[in-house]
This record gives structure tokens, sequence and C-alpha cells, in this order.
């Protein structure tokens, strides 16, 4: 789960890091609200949306004056802000409005999980408010990285070395880093980012800005973060399939996957992609689905103007090939059945799957394996 700019620098505070002063807005009145609580030009407006490069979008806007101010608010709120992250764009309904920071220096720090290393990393860099992506393809030793201990936790001497390597106030700096991490510890989170991290005229680092990723399976456990979900950030179809508990990414292809497993899913979008096609999602309804959750995710496939063709590809280990036989069954009369759809299954039960699917009168197109599955898939969604 995602959280808003404003979001994150709300948990920031509480756990000492120091951020700009600034306020949330959902209307122009709100923001000239926020302005004048604020006091003194200049500020920032900032567009909140779960996307980065903001910036070079029209997302960020330094304003002087009232007028400028509501012209930069009135451009932004209610307008789709599109990025080169998300080429299809945002709609952004809220904006943060802060005071203007004089900066001296721009530096990059985040602590996320490396999962070659099976560990936690803080990775810094003094390359700070630039794609880090970017940096890294460009000159990889402009990253500095610290793989930490989760037995141990970060250690105040790998902040301070860091702090160091980077040229900043060595305290100061430590203090962060350590808030940091026991963000990212205590709330589960899969990553957490300031970008940049400021040094001001006076000497003190500020988080200019700031990402805060929460692992959804931790959820459970952090109720007030779950309740500062923006679902108008979600695609429509992503937030259709939270409801029924079910993992689904919108892809850029035209075939439909449904799977049962991270793993297969995975494969499946692979051999797609060498039988000449491309996968238009990812849908994993797991181990366990039942007959309404399958019935969920093949409404779901349908909804997809995208979609040519549909490949379900299961392993029936727990979730049982004839369960997976009822729900397509199901979801075939709930949903007008409007491209075609092959059917690739094995495991506990496959046979009366089997049946059951060939009684139902639908036209479910059988495969003998995955690439007999795929290559049948790609061909149909051609046309074929």
């Amino acid at each position: 789960m995602k959280l808003h700019e404003h979001q994150a620098k709300e948990i920031f505070t509480k756990f000492g890091i120091p951020v700009p002063e600034g306020g949330v807005a959902f209307s122009t009145e709100e923001a000239v609200k926020v302005a004048r609580d604020l006091g003194d030009y200049p500020l920032v407006v900032k567009a909140q949306i779960h996307c980065g490069g903001r910036g070079k979008a029209g997302g960020v806007k330094l304003v002087k004056t009232e007028e400028e101010l509501k012209e930069a608010v009135e451009g932004m709120l209610g307008k789709v802000l599109k990025t080169f992250q998300c080429p299809e764009g945002k709609r952004v309904s809220r904006v943060w409005i802060e005071r203007a920071t004089d900066i001296s220096g721009e530096f990059y720090l985040s602590i996320t999980l490396d999962r070659s290393r099976s560990k936690p990393v803080i990775m810094g860099s003094s390359a700070g408010g630039m794609e880090i992506e970017e940096i890294v393809k460009e000159n990889p030793d402009a990253i500095i990285i610290e793989e930490i201990d989760p037995a141990l936790g970060l250690m105040p001497y790998q902040a301070r070395k860091m702090a160091l390597r980077l040229g900043l106030p060595v305290k100061e700096f430590t203090q962060i880093a350590l808030a940091l991490y026991r963000i990212y510890s205590e709330l589960d989170a899969s990553l957490v980012e300031i970008n940049p991290l400021v040094l001001d005229r006076n000497g003190k680092l500020v988080a200019l800005d700031a990402k805060l990723d929460i692992d959804d399976n931790a959820l459970f456990r952090h109720r007030d973060i779950q309740e500062m979900e923006d679902e108008t950030q979600i695609p429509p179809l992503e937030a259709e399939a939270k409801k029924y508990g079910l993992n689904y990414i919108k892809l850029n292809g035209n075939i439909g996957c449904m799977v049962n497993g991270a793993g297969l899913a995975m494969a499946t979008m692979d051999i797609i992609k060498l039988a000449g096609g491309e996968p238009a999602n990812f849908l994993d309804v797991g181990g366990g689905a039942n007959v309404e959750q399958i019935a969920n995710a093949f409404r779901i496939l349908m909804a997809d103007e995208d979609v040519r063709a549909v490949f379900i590809n299961i392993f029936g280990g727990i979730l049982r090939c004839d369960r997976l036989a009822q729900g397509l069954v199901e979801a075939g009369r709930m949903v007008e059945l409007k491209v075609p759809v092959v059917v690739r299954m094995e495991g506990t039960n496959v046979e009366e799957g089997k049946r059951i699917l060939a009684e139902s009168g639908m036209n479910f197109i059988n495969a003998e394996d995955m690439w007999d599955g795929a290559r049948k898939a790609v061909e149909l969604a051609k046309g074929g």
C-alpha cells in the first residue's frame, strides 16, 4: 500500500524526522487557508499522486503570491497528471502546500529489502532529487549501500559512516537514518525513502519529499494506516480485485491470465511472451481460492477491454480442479464470454474438473499443457 507524501511526512514527524511545515488541501479555498496559516511566501504546491517524476510533469510549483497559489492549485486539482513513471496519468484530488526551503545541497536516502542479499539495506547518495534508477545506470558508485542485520537493526556506526562519506552533519544524519529504520521496521514498510534529503542554508537536514510503501500483508497490524489508503489512485480493476482478496495487476498486453500461485503466474506470463503474445495482467487467485473468488476473478478479467483471449493455467493442489471448474461455470453464467477462454489444468480432481467444463455447454477451449495453452491463447488473441 502506497501513502501520499503528506501522509508519509505526518509519520516522519511522529518519528522525529524534520520536514517543512505545511498542510493538505482538497480545494482552492482550503489551499488559501493553509497558505494564510503558514504565513509568508514563497510556498511550494505539490500534487499528491502515487507516482514519481511530478516535478518534471508540472506537479510541483513554487508560488510567491496568493494569486500564483490559486493558479497553481486550480491547474492541478481534478486534472490527470502524467509523468515518465505513470504515462497513463493519475488524477489529482489533493495538494500539499509547504514552506519553501532554501537549499544548499540535495541527497538521497532510503531503506528497502534487497532480495539478492535477503537483508534490508540503507542506501544513500549525494545525487538527490534525481531518479535513483538513472543514477545507478550511469554511475553505480554514486550509491552508498550498507547491509542491515535484521537481528540487530541499523547500527549507529553504519549511519555515521554513511554521513561522513556523504559529507553531512553526522549527529543529525544519524538521528534521521535511525528514525527511518524504526519506521521501516515498526510499520512493516517495504520502502521508506527521502528524495531529496536537503541541507538548508542554515546547515540543517530536512526531508523535502517522503515516500512510504507498506507491506499489504501486514496491514492488519496497522489499521490506522490502512484507513489512509486513497482508492482513487488505484486502477479500478485492481481496487475491485482487492475486495475479494485477489492479487491483480494490470499490464499492457491483450491476453488475460488467471493462475494459482505467484511463481506459476510469472511462468505463465513468460511462456505467453515466448509464444509471441503479451499478457494483459497478473492475476493470482491463490492456493485456497473458493468458487466465489474464482467467479469474481473471471469477471474482472472480462471487464478489461484490452483482453482478446484468456489463458487460465491452474495446478490443482489446495485449489482443486473441480472447484476451479465450478467457479468458471458460475462466472460464465454471470458474465458474457466475449472472448475465447483457454483452460489448462492439472492436479487434484483434474478429470472431474474437465468433465464439469465439458458438460457446462460453454465454449471453454481445452489445453493439454502450458505450451499448448499459451500458443492457443496467442493465436486466438490475434484473431486465429
